[in-house]
């Protein structure tokens, strides 16, 4: 069972379509299903909603700290509500990974990613489930910086945002478990729009 979904980003309206931000773009999405609202919580150094539901009440959190210091709002809010890595969830922006893919997992490694960096220090740990929505690579790993800081082309977001909306239709699953039914959900290839019929 997820107790903690961490949506990952910047704050401040500039980086707000950014590739970087799409976690707090999915985050929000998420907090309008489940019917909550966002609130800053300085104590979480972050913007925080509470969900009733089941044994233990679900949280949800945008880091206000910027990216490279995700951890630190992260480990806030985990340890005062006492929440173990294996129970929370992680959605964030992955490069190594198409703009129209998205893929779960549980632990691995940072993939260079400043936020998951951040978050792995401060909780001393891997083993958290990762949410990781594709927004493509530039090509050149010099360019890595500027591009996940740039917002996308309007066909690579129209492919971002059907991955965000198809990984939604899994939440009631991401958050109960089990884990590989939600996965499967998530992993399904879209299916291909019918052909036109022939004139």
């Amino acid at each position: 069972m997820i107790r903690l979904i961490v949506g990952l980003g910047n704050p401040g309206t500039e980086y707000e379509q950014t590739r970087h931000n799409v976690g707090f773009r999915w985050l929000d999405r998420a907090a309008r299903q489940l019917g909550v609202t966002l609130k800053s919580e300085r104590s979480y150094h972050g913007l925080v909603a509470r969900v009733n539901r089941g044994a233990a009440p679900l949280y949800l959190l945008q880091p206000q700290t910027y990216m490279n210091l995700s951890g630190k709002a992260v480990a806030a809010l985990a340890r005062f509500f006492k929440i173990a890595p294996q129970e929370m969830l992680v959605v964030h922006d992955e490069i190594d990974l198409a703009a129209g893919q998205v893929k779960l997992k549980l632990g691995g490694g940072v993939a260079g990613h400043n936020g998951l960096k951040d978050i792995q220090a401060q909780l001393g740990s891997a083993d958290f489930w990762r949410l990781r929505i594709g927004v493509g690579h530039p090509g050149n790993r010099d360019e890595v910086a500027d591009w996940v800081l740039c917002r996308p082309s309007p066909e690579q977001r129209e492919a971002i945002d059907a991955c965000v909306e198809r990984s939604l239709g899994a939440l009631e699953l991401l958050i109960d478990g089990p884990m590989e039914r939600a996965m499967m959900k998530i992993h399904a290839k879209p299916k291909a729009a019918p052909a036109a019929p022939a004139p």
